[in-house]
């Protein structure tokens, strides 16, 4: 049985509800280094959404993305969950996609049909299936049957 497409099944309303809160989480990113300010929330399969803003640190390898800290909320306050979608609102001139630590770490939760959308500002949301995405991504299942 082929599952119902995400873009689909995400009504309008949620997007706009998961941007508001990458917006709200915008708000209070700390990026003194970059001036980089990112929010990003997470739809997870239970309906519940998470959100996180990026925080640089002096020692700039050590610093947090967005989209990290909304899954560090949802791994704290629910444990593991599904991930439908996925918001990245930032203040630059054009949308910012997940990094590439940021997308293996939404492969570990991500649904098989997750959608990310991006968007600055007021401008329209692009989006993408998460498996356009990161294409060729390694994940669990990559390990099962490895003996250690």
């Amino acid at each position: 049985m082929k599952r119902a497409d995400t873009k689909f099944a995400v009504s309008d309303a949620t997007i706009a509800q998961l941007r508001r809160s990458a917006e709200d989480a915008l708000r209070n990113a700390y990026a003194p280094y970059s001036r980089f300010s990112v929010g990003a929330a997470i739809l997870t399969a239970s309906g519940h959404i998470f959100s996180g803003c990026n925080i640089e640190n002096a020692a700039y390898p050590s610093g947090l993305c967005a989209e990290a800290v909304a899954i560090g909320q949802m791994v704290t306050t629910m444990g593991p969950q599904r991930i439908l979608a996925c918001y990245v609102s930032c203040k630059g001139r054009v949308p910012a996609w997940p990094c590439g630590n940021c997308r293996q770490r939404l492969n570990e939760f991500a649904d098989d049909d997750m959608w990310v959308y991006t968007s600055v500002d007021d401008g329209r949301p692009d989006a993408l299936l998460f498996r356009d995405l990161l294409p060729h991504h390694f994940g669990a299942a990559d390990l099962e049957g490895i003996r250690l």
